[in-house]
C-alpha cells in the first residue's frame, strides 16, 4: 500500500487508510517523537482534524510504501526520517488500543494478527460471561 503525504491531507484520512489494511492496528500522530522502546502520552495525541503539514518538521511531498513485512520500528522510522512525522503505532485489544512499543520489532501482519486474536478471544469471554 502507498499512502500519499503531503502537507495538505488530513491526519484522519492517513489513519483511515492505513486501518483499511490493518483493521486491529491503529496509527496516531504526535507532536515529538517518543524515546525508542517507550511510549507517547495519550493526552498529546494530535487531533485527527489536523493536516500532516500542522504536525511535521520536514515538508516532503510524497508516497509512504507499508508493506505487511515491515515492522513497526521500520514504519515509524519512515515517517520521521522522510515527511518529520512522529507516528506511534497501536494494536487493538478487546475493547483497547495499546502502544506497541514492546513489540516494535514485530511485522506489522504479525501485530495485526495479534490484534484479531486477542478481540476475538475477548468477544468469546464477553459471551461466555
Amino acid at each position: 500500500m502507498k499512502i500519499t503525504i503531503n502537507d495538505h491531507r488530513k491526519i484522519a484520512a492517513i489513519r483511515e487508510e492505513f486501518n483499511t489494511m490493518f483493521p486491529y492496528l491503529n496509527i496516531e500522530f504526535f507532536p515529538k517523537p517518543h524515546i525508542q522502546g517507550g511510549g507517547s502520552p495519550k493526552n498529546s495525541i494530535v487531533s485527527h482534524s489536523k493536516t500532516l503539514g500542522q504536525c511535521r518538521t520536514i515538508h516532503n511531498k510524497g508516497e509512504i510504501t507499508i508493506t505487511p513485512q515491515m515492522t513497526v520500528t521500520d514504519l515509524e522510522q519512515n515517517f520521521a526520517d522522510v515527511y518529520g512525522l512522529s507516528v506511534q503505532v497501536f494494536r487493538k485489544s478487546g475493547n483497547a488500543w495499546l502502544e506497541t512499543t514492546v513489540t516494535d520489532g514485530w511485522t506489522l501482519e504479525k501485530q495485526n494478527l495479534e490484534g484479531e486474536i486477542l478481540s476475538e478471544k475477548k468477544k468469546e469471554e464477553s459471551k461466555a460471561a
